[in-house]
């Protein structure tokens, strides 16, 4: 199955990515503004991009300052049941973070298209870890 994949090496502690990508405050910061979470397994979080997209991810796994693991449970019909995983490692100058968009259906324009996002969110991650400020969509 098609997956969307990056690696960011980021200058900043492993505790400081994980809570960017497992609190409400952190989440808002980098990816939308508009976002309701908690870091409990088998909680939703929930993220809103207009009026046209609002993600629904069920929290699958948490292991603290490691890894991130959400299922999609709704949104776009391409995104229901792909899994987003953040995989967080020490690294000499702060933290190697692997991410994976994975079990999608097909590639199509719009997994091309994502693929593209992803990436400018994952600057948007770097930069909020690294300076307390990314560029989340708004």
């Amino acid at each position: 199955m098609p997956a969307i994949k990056h690696l960011l090496f980021i200058n900043a502690k492993p505790s400081s990515v994980y809570e960017a990508v497992t609190t409400q405050k952190g989440l808002s910061s980098w990816w939308t503004t508009k976002t309701k979470a908690d870091a409990i397994i088998g909680s939703v979080a929930e993220f809103w991009f207009s009026d046209q997209f609002h993600d629904k991810m069920y929290i699958v796994n948490l292991d603290k300052n490691k890894s991130v693991e959400w299922e999609c449970l709704d949104g776009d019909k391409e995104w229901i049941g792909t899994r987003i995983r953040f995989t967080i490692k020490p690294d000499k100058k702060g933290t190697k973070l692997h991410f994976w968009h994975y079990e999608w259906k097909k590639e199509s324009d719009f997994f091309a298209s994502c693929n593209y996002h992803w990436g400018r969110y994952m600057k948007s991650l770097k930069d909020y870890c690294e300076t307390g400020s990314g560029d989340p969509y708004q």
